[in-house]
């Protein structure tokens, strides 16, 4: 279906079934946040939640409500967002379901840039986005160029990426092991993938950068689909072909970055929404909207789910996304075998 302006210089398309999906998500995801605001020692029914939200709650609710729980969940709304957004961005150019952020070493480098604010430098929040946004920005300029022979391939990019992943695992490693008890703590925890604690500092830092950084992908995301054909393909179109996956790649490695910022470097969620998305919306390629809502979607209700499994303790997300990601990555890995066998 497409939407024309008068005089067809603009043209907006979509597809009826990418469009169902993706108000399916957003169903869930509204269904998902009441529960998640309602839930813990103070328990809010939904009703409730959502008149505390339209400004007509009890104090003791709207204490919960507003300066606990919602910006807890806004940051994993726009984190998991992020983060399905990028990794739709990275395997579209890779066209290889593993061509994740955190499978190439882009998460592990902005985790790089931030532990050297918190360990080294002791800098604050910004200090921190910024210097994960360094390394992010940096660790793509290196897999880059020692992936570039005459252009950039999929699966050559896909192997540097973890060479130099294995690399920067050590190097974090290494910046824990060196660091004062108290900022080695505050390093391992933020590590681990964690959302505790989120206020609406974390909720504003992510909003003043994301919609720039998801304005600027979707409007590359008509580069993306014609560079999935191929880029000789890609190049009769009149697609820049490098310039273009250059540009994208900025904008995955940023919107990794913030993401990161915010909760840390939680795994498995930019591999696993892509397909997720692309399997519900039978697309020819993971489409950056769809993955976007759909991380949203996962790390939010894996937030939910980090929160209630071991009563009244509380998982960090990123061991819950990490253990149900890990089991999605063995299927993708044998799905992926049986298929070249096939």
């Amino acid at each position: 279906m497409t939407l024309r302006t008068r005089g067809g210089r603009i043209a907006l398309r979509w597809d009826r079934r990418t469009v169902a999906v993706c108000l399916g998500l957003l169903a869930v995801l509204a269904a998902a946040a009441v529960v998640a605001i309602g839930t813990g020692t103070y328990e809010i029914v939904p009703a409730d939640v959502l008149r505390t939200l339209l400004g007509e709650g009890t104090r003791a609710q709207e204490f919960a409500v507003q300066t606990l729980r919602l910006p807890r969940v806004l940051t994993a709304l726009l984190a998991g967002a992020a983060l399905g957004a990028a990794g739709a961005v990275f395997q579209s150019l890779s066209r290889n379901p593993l061509g994740s952020p955190d499978i190439v070493g882009f998460t592990t480098g902005a985790s790089t840039g931030a532990l050297i604010q918190i360990i080294v430098l002791g800098g604050g929040m910004v200090a921190v986005a910024t210097g994960a946004l360094l390394g992010g920005l940096a660790t793509s300029l290196v897999v880059y160029l020692l992936a570039f022979r005459g252009g950039v391939e999929g699966y050559r990019l896909i192997l540097v990426g973890i060479a130099v992943n294995g690399g920067l695992v050590a190097a974090n490693t290494y910046l824990v092991a060196r660091a004062e008890f108290a900022d080695a703590h505050i390093a391992v925890t933020w590590m681990t993938g964690n959302l505790n604690g989120r206020s609406w500092e974390h909720v504003w830092l992510l909003l003043l950068t994301l919609v720039p950084l998801m304005a600027w992908t979707l409007w590359l995301g008509g580069r993306l689909r014609m560079m999935e054909m191929g880029d000789e393909a890609a190049v009769s179109l009149g697609v820049r072909v490098e310039r273009s996956k250059l540009a994208l790649m900025l904008a995955g490695v940023a919107l990794t970055a913030m993401a990161t910022v915010a909760g840390g470097p939680i795994p498995f969620v930019a591999l696993a929404a892509p397909q997720l998305a692309r399997r519900l919306t039978g697309a020819t390629g993971p489409g950056p909207m769809a993955s976007a809502l759909m991380g949203a979607t996962l790390l939010l209700v894996c937030d939910l789910a980090a929160q209630r499994v071991i009563e009244p303790s509380q998982l960090p997300v990123g061991v819950m996304t990490g253990s149900l990601g890990g089991t999605y990555l063995v299927w993708l890995l044998l799905h992926e075998w049986r298929r070249s066998r096939g």
